[in-house]
């Protein structure tokens, strides 16, 4: 089986062919300037050369993601109904609160993308941290998938393989309208609103999914929270219009930081006037203890033997940061290791691995975080080393650059690859690459579209 470095280097060679394609790298860099791939205000960084995936490869996300989610409902359905469960879980008062807040459709994951280090020589996964209802990166992939998509390189390539792009648009509204139809207090035309603290959220990507729910004949609007209006039967948006179902794609903690300004929506939804999809049940598996609980003999006792074995394969060790769960000094004293996150903060915030500073640095840190010294607690987890890929780094300053100029040798990046779930089924992946040990945008993090190559499967984009 051709491995996914091969396609790579393939289309490397493609590029060196093409003299390093550097029109069509300047067209590529332009269209993501004028796209709608904006996060916080700024056009993500990409690169032009996508990340090119195998069968082998759609098989292991495929399964490994299923199943992570078949057995993270398992615990969530097992919090739901057993008080005594609940407490093997660190949570606020308030969370608990909304996390036991009636749902009345059948789905209990609605909306999830978990996201994963693939070893791409044998195919195993390990993961780094499970997403809910506020994942977001679709628009992102759309978008770089455009800017490549009619390349000469690409074009050569998709001429010698059969290629297909992740559709991560249709399929979420097509599930989403599935797990409304199961709605108890369902209405026949149910207006929807996709809602969040709107200075948190990726807002290019609301308005695109609210123009493709009106393709489907259903009215939807960009709400946030705190603009909401509940009167006792109905929720009403800041236009003064019902809303009958809501996409959170607000994160659990910032509702607990909006606490006061996010009653209309929790009292709606105690009464069973909206339907919330997801429910805050998510937040069971937002918050990065699932990790430790996951290993706990009270989860292990519901759980059957394979998926225990799953749990042990692809979950690294992980544990509170303080003296009563792991020894302290052992993670001071041997920090290439470790990898150091807040339990319950998103968008790699506060996210340290011990690799990537100096050995005073990482005892700092530790010394800071450990026993929630900032004010919340931090978890430690076994650092995953990243599967290191070929790639071209993003475009920066390539219109006014001399062809000369432009890059064209590969520079090797770690790989971090989200994947998409939705009501279940695994729909795609947000490839995310970075030349640091933590992968994200503050860290110089890019973003590559997905391609699978050569690969069986239903679903997916013609390109």
């Amino acid at each position: 089986m051709t491995k996914n470095a091969d396609y790579t280097r393939e289309y490397f060679q493609i590029i060196d062919e093409l003299d390093g394609d550097v029109p069509s790298r300047r067209a590529a860099h332009a269209y993501m300037r004028g796209s709608t791939a904006i996060v916080h205000h700024r056009v993500v960084d990409c690169s032009f050369v996508p990340r090119l995936f195998n069968q082998q490869t759609y098989d292991a996300m495929k399964g490994t993601a299923e199943t992570a989610h078949r057995i993270l409902c398992k615990v969530m359905q097992r919090y739901l109904d057993d008080p005594d469960y609940r407490r093997v879980f660190d949570f606020d008062e308030r969370l608990e609160e909304l996390i036991l807040l009636p749902r009345g459709y059948d789905s209990l994951l609605p909306f999830a993308r978990v996201d994963t280090f693939l070893d791409e020589d044998d195919y195993r996964v390990k993961f780094c941290e499970f997403n809910g209802d506020g994942s977001s990166g679709m628009n992102e992939n759309r978008e770089i998938t455009n800017s490549v998509r009619d390349t000469a390189a690409f074009r050569a390539f998709a001429d010698r393989h059969s290629v297909r792009g992740c559709d991560l648009f249709e399929p979420w509204v097509e599930a989403f309208l599935r797990i409304y139809a199961t709605y108890e207090h369902r209405v026949e035309k149910p207006r929807v609103a996709i809602c969040d603290y709107l200075e948190n959220g990726v807002v290019d990507e609301f308005y695109l999914f609210a123009n493709l729910f009106a393709d489907h004949g259903v009215e939807c609007a960009v709400a946030d929270v705190r603009e909401l209006t509940f009167d006792g039967e109905v929720l009403r948006d800041a236009g003064g219009a019902r809303v009958d179902a809501i996409w959170r794609r607000c994160v659990t903690n910032d509702v607990i930081d909006h606490w006061d300004e996010s009653q209309a929506l929790i009292d709606a939804v105690r009464a069973e006037k909206v339907a919330l999809i997801g429910s805050f049940a998510g937040h069971i598996v937002h918050d990065k203890q699932i990790f430790e609980v996951l290993f706990k003999p009270e989860t292990c006792a519901f759980l059957t033997a394979d998926e225990i074995s799953f749990i042990e394969q692809t979950v690294p060790l992980t544990a509170f940061l303080s003296d009563d769960a792991v020894n302290v000094a052992q993670i001071r004293a041997n920090k290439e290791e470790w990898i150091i996150k807040p339990s319950d903060h998103y968008g790699a915030d506060h996210v340290y691995a011990g690799c990537e500073v100096s050995q005073s640095e990482w005892e700092r840190l530790v010394d800071e975080f450990a026993n929630a010294r900032a004010g919340y607690p931090f978890i430690v987890q076994r650092y995953i080393r990243p599967f290191k890929t070929e790639t071209l780094p993003p475009d920066a300053r390539i219109e006014e650059a001399p062809d000369a100029d432009v890059r064209r040798e590969p520079a090797l990046y770690n790989n971090l690859n989200g994947l998409y779930l939705y009501d279940g089924a695994f729909t795609g992946v947000f490839s995310r690459l970075g030349p640091l040990p933590t992968i994200s945008k503050e860290n110089q993090g890019m973003t590559a579209a997905t391609i699978w190559v050569d690969v069986d499967m239903e679903g997916g984009v013609e390109l």
